[in-house]
């Protein structure tokens, strides 16, 4: 039974590969994607697992053996108290004729946040916008994104309709969801003038067609020359933000850390950053997090 909450908001630093394995269409090896939308996730074993280990030298070791349950070995003894859930889409950054890029989402990606922020308690106060027209894009009247009358996201031109909703949620997205470091004040102060609400459709296939793929090669060490690929990789590109429900219930190993004691545990761990994914080494996957606080359920 899970009796506190929170949620986890994921700010992509670098590009991250939470992959599948081996694909089967135009990526050799591409990102973890919802089933039937086909947006971006990132699964929840994933990201339970990389809290586990970032946590692993800053939690004592009963803690955090509480929190996270046993190593494999001793998985029969309990369950571990933290239940992440998948890490979803909220924003996702597209190249832009003006303004340099342009924060996307749509209606269908905030009533999923709504209802997930719900689950965490941590719902806002502002509602998603109606149905948004074909070839059209809602932005703040603070927009920095008209040009010649028009919004240019890659090759396409949608018209831009400016609604204050869209203000109200770039202002409150800015406040709660953007990394709170000081570095991020100049982000946080553009998210009004860089939003964009579009047409559902529209911002699935950007999520789809518009993520970063790189190619690369393993060269033989002493020969210099190409010992295996090419093969191609999927990234979800930097300035992504992504967000995950925490769901907590009281310690089941005995121990007397109540479910709002567990979450504590974790925001109060220190992260403020953490590798995610594949490609470590290479500098891959860097994200910058922030927790929503919620409450009891």
């Amino acid at each position: 039974m899970f009796e506190a909450k929170c949620i986890l908001y994921i700010y992509v630093e670098t590009p991250l590969h939470a992959g599948t394995g081996r694909g089967l269409g135009g990526v050799d090896l591409p990102i973890q994607r919802e089933r039937i939308t086909g947006y971006p996730i990132i699964h929840a074993g994933s990201l339970k697992g990389c809290l586990r280990a970032a946590t692993k030298g800053s939690l004592g070791d009963a803690v955090h053996k509480a929190v996270f349950g046993p190593d494999t070995v001793g998985a029969h003894e309990h369950a571990g108290a933290l239940s992440p859930h998948d890490a979803r889409i909220l924003l996702f950054p597209v190249r832009s004729l003006a303004g340099v890029f342009a924060w996307t989402t749509s209606v269908d990606a905030l009533q999923r946040f709504l209802r997930a922020a719900d689950i965490a308690g941590a719902a806002p106060s502002w509602q998603a916008p109606g149905p948004v027209a074909e070839k059209t894009a809602l932005v703040s009247p603070a927009t920095t994104l008209k040009c010649g009358g028009k919004v240019v996201l890659e090759d396409f031109a949608l018209n831009p309709v400016e609604d204050k909703a869209v203000a109200t949620i770039a202002a409150w997205l800015a406040d709660h969801a953007l990394p709170a470091d000081p570095v991020y004040a100049y982000w946080r102060q553009q998210l009004p003038a860089k939003l964009c609400v579009l047409p559902d459709d529209c911002f699935r296939d950007f999520c789809r067609l518009s993520t970063e793929v790189a190619t690369r090669v393993q060269l033989d060490p002493d020969k210099k020359t190409v010992q295996q690929g090419p093969w191609t990789e999927e990234y979800l590109p930097v300035d992504t933000l992504l967000y995950a429900p925490l769901l907590a219930s009281k310690a089941r190993d005995g121990s007397k850390l109540t479910a709002t004691d567990v979450l504590d545990q974790v925001a109060g761990a220190g992260l403020t950053r953490l590798q995610l994914g594949g490609d470590e080494t290479i500098g891959r996957g860097i994200v910058c997090l922030r927790f929503g606080r919620g409450g009891a359920v």
